[in-house]
């Protein structure tokens, strides 16, 4: 994960309506006695002339790792007339205490006595919004249901409103081998860095020291975890959406591992809502790949005037939805610009999407109905290898390559070249009816925009472990060779086919490595019939479509000086042992080294994830995530290094992480963990 910013396009504001104060450094009192750190911007006679405030709480360390990130957007809030607040939680960065998982009770209690904080400073009217990304955006939704009455309205970007549902732990029930324990394994180290000497003084060594050895590997949890317990309904705001009733704004992209989320929340929140989706990955809008990137952050001010200031400005009389309408692109792994245009919806669900079906029979998609006809669907454990990542950040290689390297892995169900264009918006769905040979099995489907030079682009996809057909909750097993119909929920997606091209469907019981293998080799029958069809969320193209206003051009303050000291890279490449019958995926990203010249900080990381598995053996199947991280400034240097791996076999999952920390040369501390949890269904 790179937090980056890639100011070459972006208009820089160096002056604002109000000069801006930065105030470095704040501890924030909670109230069992600990601490939070906080750096503030705000108007220079913001204690003479009080301004709402807008807070950003992150685990990801405001002096360092997200210091350029923030540089760009805090200031810029500031500047406009906002008190700019960046918290670190507990655990992280320069706050007191441990973070012993995501979004706990007590990150949401921490949340409520910031707020109180907030609303009792001078320079503060007592209204104050939340935003965030990822992580951020989802305590934003979470702390947004808690109600404080400071708390006005939020934006939320790249999150979700269910935990189980939409994250990097389960999709559809199966456990996402890709990025559950890359996952734990980058908070892992992220958790074990140091606080800064020169905040805290000397007694960071000692919290160092007690943080590496309290701090558990979340993974653990996770995997203990594997069906839609209260694990997963704590922090999960559709289980009540009615809890939150401030005003929300909800931003993402078609090409981040989020976006669903954005459509549930605005069908399903009772209160002013919004939504924005564009072609972007894991990011904000402003600096986001692919293109066009949009002046976000004229937006956000747009949003808090209107709620923080009482301002009209006229932006809750635009559509509900705004959307990026993506045009047929050749397969590529990465994109600098998605070509489209942007289309509105007043409402969602909308009156303007009408369901369009195509029946699967005889490795074709018919727009009728046909006789039945059985279909082998059989394993091959390789498939999924040329997916992509589950959730992009825009890094090159993060996307899909050509899917004909998949489906020959996979079967397929292909249309006839459609006479016209055809615009999809919403989620795609296929229903299936079929039989398991095993007890255990899980369904994958693609769905791909076939050109007619035979390139297929990966448009969405969906993941269904079969014994959760029924529910996530209370999964039971398949009886094999009896028939079930089931239903996959693809990825929401906005995409236009053009005239000529061809739909098309894949189907396969394995998904490498998005989805952890079933235990046994599985070869699904699949039977053509009326029940056995994909459904297109239609939407031909509106008039007010093109008369929408266009974004304004990326603004944002300067960003914070540094130096490089390493460049960042990638490299990501599949080998075939051709003799051994091995397939490995390894992932290389070099993060990079820079120095934050204001306050002297060095940081960079190197991460390597491997992905192998043997054909025509699911018990093969094995993660491995390497780390390195340094983080320090002149004579205090530290380095942390770790090890994490997950296998299994037909009963168990088997976790190992080993962490070890250096100051200076000297090692100061190692930990081995390993554990055994039993699968569940999975």
């Amino acid at each position: 994960m790179v937090f980056n910013v890639r100011d070459s396009f972006l208009k820089i504001k160096t002056e604002f309506p109000r000069k801006v104060r930065e105030i470095e450094h704040v501890w924030i009192p909670m109230s069992d006695g600990s601490r939070l750190a906080a750096r503030i911007w705000l108007p220079e006679d913001a204690e003479q002339n009080p301004v709402p405030a807008i807070l950003e709480y992150l685990p990801y360390r405001k002096n360092d790792f997200t210091a350029l990130r923030d540089s760009i957007r805090h200031p810029y809030f500031a500047g406009h007339g906002y008190a700019s607040i960046r918290v670190d939680i507990r655990g992280s960065g320069d706050s007191d205490g441990i973070l012993y998982d995501e979004y706990l009770p007590q990150e949401q209690d921490d949340a409520l006595d910031v707020l109180t904080w907030i609303e009792s400073q001078p320079w503060s009217t007592g209204t104050v919004g939340m935003i965030g990304k990822s992580w951020g955006g989802f305590n934003g939704l979470q702390v947004a249901a808690r109600r404080h009455p400071a708390l006005k309205a939020i934006i939320t970007l790249c999150s979700t409103d269910d935990r189980y549902a939409d994250d990097v732990h389960y999709m559809g029930g199966c456990l996402l081998a890709s990025d559950m324990q890359w996952w734990a394994s980058t908070m892992l180290v992220y958790n074990g860095r140091p606080a800064d000497p020169i905040v805290v003084g000397e007694q960071w060594r000692s919290t160092w020291l007690e943080r590496l050895e309290k701090t558990p590997p979340f993974v653990e949890e996770w995997v203990k975890h594997q069906r839609r317990d209260d694990y997963w309904k704590h922090g999960s705001v559709c289980e009540n959406y009615s809890d939150i009733t401030i005003p929300v704004f909800a931003v993402g992209g078609w090409a981040d591992g989020y976006t669903n989320a954005i459509l549930r929340l605005l069908e399903g929140l009772p209160g002013p809502r919004k939504g924005l989706i564009g072609p972007w990955a894991h990011e904000y809008p402003e600096v986001a790949v692919p293109g066009p990137a949009i002046g976000f952050l004229q937006e956000c001010l747009r949003w808090w005037d209107q709620w923080l200031k009482g301002i009209d400005t006229g932006i809750m009389e635009e559509p509900m939805l705004r959307a990026w309408m993506q045009d047929y692109v050749p397969p590529k792994v990465d994109y600098p610009e998605r070509p489209g245009r942007w289309v509105a919806e007043n409402e969602w669900p909308s009156p303007n999407i009408a369901p369009a079906e195509f029946w699967l029979k005889g490795q074709q998609l018919h727009e009728t109905p046909a006789g039945e006809e059985e279909t082998i669907v059989p394993s091959v454990q390789t498939h999924g290898l040329y997916a992509g990542v589950w959730c992009p950040f825009g890094q090159p290689g993060d996307l899909a390559s050509d899917q004909r390297l998949e489906n020959g892995l996979s079967v397929c169900f292909t249309s006839e070249p459609l006479e016209s264009p055809m615009e999809i918006l919403g989620f795609p769905e296929v229903t299936v009816e079929l039989a398991s040979d095993k007890p255990n099995a899980l369904l994958a489907v693609r769905l791909c925009d076939v050109a007619p030079d035979g390139a297929a682009t990966l448009v969405s996809w969906g993941l269904l472990n079969l014994t959760h057909r029924d529910s996530h909750e209370h999964p039971t097993p398949l009886i094999p060779g009896k028939r079930y119909s089931v239903n996959v929920r693809l990825n929401a997606i906005g995409h236009v086919l053009p005239a000529g091209h061809r739909w098309q469907i894949a189907l396969s019981p394995n998904y490498w490595p998005h989805a952890w293998p079933s235990p046994e080799p599985v070869t699904l029958k699949v039977f053509s019939n009326e029940k056995t069809r994909l459904i297109l969320p239609v939407r031909p193209p509106q008039e007010r479509d093109y008369e929408l206003p266009a974004f304004g051009v990326p603004e944002t303050a300067a960003v914070c000086e540094r130096e490089i000291l390493r460049e960042e890279s990638r490299t990501r490449k599949v080998h075939h042992d051709l003799i051994k019958g091995v397939w490995v995926l390894e992932d290389f990203s070099d993060e990079g080294a820079r120095r934050l010249l204001a306050n002297g900080v060095e940081y960079g990381s190197t991460n390597r994830n491997t992905y192998s598995i043997s054909e025509g053996d699911p018990l093969s199947a094995e993660v491995c995530c390497e780390w390195t991280l340094d983080v320090g400034r002149g004579d205090w240097q530290t380095r942390l290094e770790s090890v994490s791996t997950m296998k299994a076999d037909k009963e168990r999952f088997f976790i190992t992480n080993e962490f070890t920390a250096f100051e200076g040369q000297k090692q100061v501390f190692t930990k081995k963990w390993n554990s055994e949890i039993p699968r569940d269904f999975v």
